[in-house]
Parts: structure tokens; sequence; C-alpha cells
């Protein structure tokens, strides 16, 4: 595993370019020495699932609602399990990717932890 995991999808992969890391599952590339602080204020986030519990990075959880997706004919189903979660500030507060879906954003509420 690598020292630095990729922040957005989680890759165990980034290899280093000059000063920043790049990942090649993604293609997303930052500064690990920006990224510690970045991590810092993570920390005072606190985010909940339906049922009232805590959440943190890379937690599992699962879909309790039917999710209808902008752009495509099927919707997420309930009971969909998602592995690798990412805490974001804002609305909607999980980021996350599906394999039918592909990356995503959702609100905590519509879902529990697994």
């Amino acid at each position: 595993m690598a020292e630095t995991p990729c922040p957005v999808c989680g890759s165990e992969y980034p290899y280093p370019s000059g000063i920043f890391m790049i990942c090649p599952e993604c293609a997303h590339e930052w500064n690990p020495e920006e990224a510690v602080e970045e991590e810092a204020d993570n920390f005072s986030l606190i985010v909940k699932d339906s049922n009232g519990n805590v959440l943190k990075d890379g937690d599992s959880v699962i879909v309790v609602k039917d999710l209808p997706v902008k752009g495509f004919s099927k919707s997420i189903k309930v009971g969909t399990k998602v592995n690798n979660i990412r805490l974001t500030s804002g609305d909607h507060n999980i980021d996350f990717k599906i394999a039918e879906f592909g990356a995503m954003s959702l609100k905590s509420e519509f879902v529990k932890k697994a």
C-alpha cells in the first residue's frame, strides 16, 4: 500500500511526480503536504447516517432508499452496498464510486453503516 492513498478514490497505487502525487486510477494530482492540512480540517467534520451512526472515511454503507440518478435510465436500488466512502463538506456529504454509475456524491441520510 502506498504511503499516501489517493484522497479522491482511495487507490493504493499513487506515484510521485516531482512534488505531486498522481493517482493512476482517477488521474487526481495532489501535493501530499497540502493533503495533510486538508485531512486535519476533515477531523472536525461529523457525518451521521440515517440511524444516527457516525461515519468516517473508508466506511462501507448500504443505500436505504431507491435513488434515481440523473442521466441514467435505472436507479440505485435499496440494499446496494458501497465500499470506501469519502466524507466531504456541503449538502451531499459522501463521495463514492459505484461500478455501474461511476463516481458520485450522496446525502448521508440515504445510507446506513454496513
